[in-house]
């Protein structure tokens, strides 16, 4: 029997490992091709692992809450057939000696700098330590005596990341168990700055339910507060007259379901006028480093969807501005089903130099979304509306039946300022209302 080596895929240029939030196979079930193994989460997305082969899982590498390096094996799984089905790693007497001595070379120069840091908390007879655990503790500066100190809620009384967490919530609450350091003479210390006020803890009553956060929802709000105290967010209001738009979608939205096997919503439409807008205005297509700016190239725009837990996440039309109005409808319709369906693959929500938000679809008029970082701005639509609006023409002013929205236009004020913000979003409803009612499909 061969056995075959399932490694963590790439999955996108900025993702390069990822942690493990189940398993769906045992050791000893049998594994159809395609079929999902296990599920992983990055920073990016949640995702499944699927097998490439056919066969039965022997062995699983590592545990829930481990971290995997891209290239990693993750698995092994045994299938029909002679020898190993992965490349076998060369002989030692095939290494040649100059490339042994660079070897050499750099792993000396890496016990060197091993000897200049602090010792890695490691696993001991008693308490086991994922990798996960292990690089929260290395980056938040815990210790081996305090780490073994954590109460484990895990199998076999295991430190979990939610422990580390909750741990790390409370910490300075208490002093922590660390031998004591040898006492040196030193000099008065200055005074220590005054500690950021923390949130006054929430007292819950008997009938309270206590809901833990997903991880998608911990990574949202720590997503939306770093924006908000990375950008000086300003907003444009404008409202925009699409009675030509809707009563074109009415008219042509059957015999286009029938000839592109598309349904035809607002949302593509309202993209092609943010795509155009961008041209018109590309320092609305750029992102902030320090003090430089970054003038994108490609204009992508994110198109913010709900998820079937209720949040949020942002898929991405990569370069909506050469696409038509067909094929953008293609694009938002797949991207909106794989993200209900939670298909999305990294990649999809990766490279967003502007996002839309069509804050209507849940009834509100408007909204005043927070910019999706590193971006500088993000439009809200609001819902489409039959009103009552003054129709000037040649004859006269009358009072006219019309359909009209409103779009408001958040921005960083860092860098964009309320002339370019308003310019903008004037130009994405002077696009609109320029819409052609006789318009070919």
């Amino acid at each position: 029997m061969a056995k075959f080596e399932l490694k963590l895929p790439k999955m996108g240029e900025s993702v390069a490992e990822a942690t493990i939030t189940s398993w769906l196979k045992e050791v000893g079930d049998t594994i159809e091709a395609d079929e999902a193994v296990l599920e992983i989460a990055t920073d990016k997305v949640d995702s499944e692992v699927p097998s490439e082969v056919e066969g039965v899982l022997v062995e699983r590498l590592f545990e829930v809450d481990d971290v995997v390096q891209v290239g990693q094996t993750i698995a092994v799984i045994e299938i029909d057939g002679e020898g190993s089905a992965t490349p076998a790693a060369p002989k030692q007497e095939e290494v040649k000696a100059p490339v042994a001595e660079v070897a050499a070379h750099e792993v000396a120069k890496t016990v060197e700098v091993a000897k200049e840091i602090a010792a890695p908390v490691i696993s001991n007879e008693t308490r086991f330590y994922s990798p996960l655990v292990k690089n929260i503790a290395k980056k938040e500066g815990i210790g081996q005596a305090e780490l073994d100190a954590i109460p484990g809620t895990g199998k076999e009384g295991r430190v979990t990341k939610n422990d580390m967490l909750a741990y790390l919530e409370n910490r300075g609450s208490a002093p922590a168990p660390v031998a004591e350091a040898p006492k040196v003479e030193s000099k008065p210390a200055a005074p220590k700055a005054a500690p950021a006020p923390k949130a006054a803890p929430i007292v819950s009553s008997g009938g309270d339910e206590i809901i833990e956060m997903t991880r998608m929802g911990k990574l949202i709000a720590k997503h939306m507060v770093d924006s908000v105290q990375t950008s000086a967010h300003v907003q444009s209001f404008i409202e925009a007259d699409v009675t030509n738009i809707w009563n074109w979608r009415k008219k042509v939205k059957g015999e286009f379901l029938k000839r592109e096997g598309e349904n035809l919503t607002f949302t593509p439409i309202f993209m092609e006028a943010v795509a155009k807008a961008l041209k018109d205005y590309p320092m609305m297509n750029i992102s902030v480093q320090g003090d430089t700016i970054i003038k994108k190239k490609n204009i992508n725009l994110g198109m913010a969807a709900a998820l079937p837990d209720g949040n949020l996440i942002v898929p991405v039309i990569k370069n909506a501005d050469q696409l038509n109005l067909i094929g953008m409808t293609k694009q938002v319709n797949d991207l909106a089903g794989r993200a209900r369906a939670n298909k999305l693959n990294p990649d999809d929500i990766q490279g967003g130099t502007y996002t839309v938000t069509n804050v209507g679809t849940f009834g509100s008029i408007m909204g005043t979304p927070i910019i999706n970082q590193p971006q500088v701005g993000i439009l809200a639509l609001g819902a489409i509306r039959k009103v009552p609006a003054v129709i000037e023409t040649p004859e006269g002013d009358f009072i006219g039946i019309r359909y009209k929205m409103y779009m408001s236009h958040s921005y960083d004020h860092r860098v964009v300022n309320g002339a370019l913000g308003g310019q903008f979003v004037k130009a994405v409803k002077d696009y609109l209302e320029a819409w052609d009612p006789n318009r070919e499909i």
